[in-house]
């Protein structure tokens, strides 16, 4: 397998986003059109507006997307420099990804709380794995 098989995980996140921060902006233009919210709110976000639970979840779960999946997109262009694109820390970046899709279906969906968690501790035992495996292979060179 080659190195630039890392690619396709990481555009699987990046199209993730993409659609998290569509649903987003969806959202508060339905919120802002059903008088759930005023278009001001977002000149400046102020503090003590109540934000209607449907913007509130995409936009926490946008801004997640940028929290721990940078140590993944880091690996994955680590494990590109390093040349560790085999088969298993292939395999570990897409169980990362899946993790992280079932993460946001349920975050954005129900948003049943013990799925979250499951979901959300998988996706860092994966990225815990990727990390491990790259720095093994960085030692033994």
């Amino acid at each position: 397998m080659s190195v630039s098989s890392l690619v396709y995980p990481m555009a699987a996140m990046v199209v993730l986003t993409f659609v998290v921060v569509m649903r987003l902006f969806h959202s508060r233009i339905a919120a802002v059109r059903a008088g759930q919210m005023d278009a001001t709110y977002f000149r400046l976000y102020p503090g003590g507006v109540d934000e209607p639970e449907s913007t509130r979840k995409l936009s926490r779960h946008f801004s997640n997307l940028f929290e721990a999946p940078t140590l993944f997109y880091v690996a994955c262009l680590a494990g590109m420099i390093v040349g560790t694109a085999g088969p298993v820390f292939i395999a570990l970046a897409w169980g990362y990804v899946a993790a992280r899709l079932i993460h946001a279906a349920v975050h954005v969906g129900g948003n049943r709380l013990r799925k979250r968690i499951a979901a959300y501790f998988v996706s860092w035992l994966f990225l815990l794995a990727m990390w491990v495996t790259l720095v093994i292979a960085v030692v033994r060179r």
